[in-house]
């Protein structure tokens, strides 16, 4: 069952704010939402349901949920790292992987997670709870 969307009343100075920060594609990136939701004064977590109100997706999750970028090989270490934060059906919270991100990248821990077992939950944007469908181990 999906999650009901909440409605964020926005006014045109946050909408505008969205809308000047689309990539080319007319959608809003998942570092670009987290920048936004400072400049209009919402939760990260609340930026799914506004940028649905102004019909805008929001793509490219730094993580590769999501979105068209392209990610390289997994580390071994990223991967050693995240793996103590498991739970038993290897999800980590999305907040949990950018904390580990620190250390390292944010594009490291996400070419990790791309192509491994990890299962990304809590979009800190809101975008999703959990993910459907686990993946197998690319090697």
């Amino acid at each position: 069952m999906g999650k009901m969307q909440k409605k964020i009343e926005l006014d045109e100075t946050q909408k505008e704010l969205i809308l000047t920060n689309l990539d080319n594609d007319g959608k809003l990136s998942c570092l670009k939402a987290f920048k936004v939701s400072r400049l209009i004064g919402l939760k990260p977590i609340d930026m799914s349901d506004a940028c649905k109100g102004v019909g805008v997706k929001i793509t490219n999750c730094e993580l590769g949920v999501f979105g068209k970028i392209k990610f390289q090989d997994p580390e071994t270490a990223i991967y050693s790292k995240i793996k103590q934060n498991f739970t038993q059906d290897r999800d980590v919270s999305c907040k949990t992987l950018w904390f580990i991100a620190q250390e390292s990248s944010l594009r490291r821990v996400g070419n990790t997670v791309k192509n491994s077992d990890i299962e990304v939950t809590h979009c800190q944007l809101g975008c999703f709870r959990e993910r459907k469908g686990k993946r197998e181990i690319k090697n």
